[in-house]
């Protein structure tokens, strides 16, 4: 990774948008980073989550991942003066209701007896993050930021992106926050997969290059750090088309391959994996013609 640029942020009293929810309809196919990334790993698995949309068992680090992104993302809906770290830790407990409100399945993860302490873990996180940035000095543009677009040859592209801080220059940075621990050469370049996927889409949509991605790891409060370039992003650009247009000729036929690898003994699906055995249930078509329907109808 890159060293830190010395990036000025937004002076406090600029005003910053109100964080987004991460509802919406999701049904008409669009590449976001863990679909694109799903296809290279495996184009079945692709088509198990994107296409059958088969159930997965989320885990107790997940919902932990997902209560900790809802508690920052309460906080920078405050004034910035009120961002201090006892509020941020008080702002805990209420995101584990929204995230069970949203999601009801997901308080049998958390046994009440364990709910505590699994609370106390979350806090811990929402700590980590005041050794990394102090809050009450900058108001971010956006959080929790939806972003759709389709780029010049119609590839669809989506995404959330976590934080997105516009200095007085114009300066744009991607933050990215990250509950477990910073990450191996392995997980580093699917982590910078997803931030350059991000930037690309900034790009497009504002026609700047980001002067910097960053990825925040509040397990062991570390930062990672990169500064994109325009050529590197117009690569990356061609290879997400060069994906979406081999998962449009796998979705005319239903040959979305298995592909085995060191991963699969993570994943969900492997009882209905060829290459486990298994036979996967009758395709269901491509859920495009389905989708425009269904927004036809609304």
């Amino acid at each position: 990774m890159s060293s830190p640029i010395d990036l000025p942020l937004l002076d406090v009293g600029d005003s910053a948008d109100v964080p987004r929810s991460r509802s919406g309809n999701r049904s008409t196919p669009a590449l976001s980073p863990s679909r694109a990334g799903d296809f290279k790993q495996c184009p079945l698995l692709y088509r198990f989550r994107a296409v059958d949309r088969l159930p997965e068992v989320s885990t107790e680090a997940q919902v932990k991942g997902t209560v900790v992104h809802a508690a920052l993302e309460a906080l920078y809906a405050l004034p910035a003066r009120d961002r201090v770290p006892t509020t941020a830790r008080d702002l805990v407990d209420p995101a584990w209701d929204r995230v069970v409100a949203e999601s009801p399945d997901i308080a049998s993860l958390v046994p009440a007896d364990d709910r505590p302490a699994f609370l106390d873990r979350a806090r811990a996180l929402v700590d980590g993050y005041y050794e990394l940035e102090d809050p009450t000095h900058f108001d971010p543009e956006s959080c929790e930021q939806r972003v759709e677009i389709a780029l010049d040859d119609g590839t669809p592209l989506r995404g959330f992106i976590d934080r997105i801080d516009v200095a007085p220059n114009g300066m744009i940075r991607v933050v990215d926050y990250k509950t477990g621990r910073a990450p191996r050469e392995f997980t580093e370049s699917k982590a910078l997969f997803q931030m350059k996927f991000y930037a690309l889409m900034i790009m497009r949509m504002r026609g700047v290059v980001p002067a910097q991605l960053k990825l925040m790891y509040l397990a062991d409060k570390q930062e990672l750090t990169y500064a994109p370039d325009e050529g590197e992003l117009l690569r990356f650009e061609r290879m997400l088309s060069a994906i979406w247009k081999a998962i449009l000729a796998a979705g005319e036929t239903g040959d979305f391959r298995a592909k085995k690898g060191a991963l699969c003994k993570w994943c969900d699906h492997r009882a209905l994996c060829p290459e486990f055995g298994g036979t996967p249930p009758p395709y269901p078509g491509w859920p495009q013609a389905a989708a425009e329907q269904e927004e036809t109808e609304l």
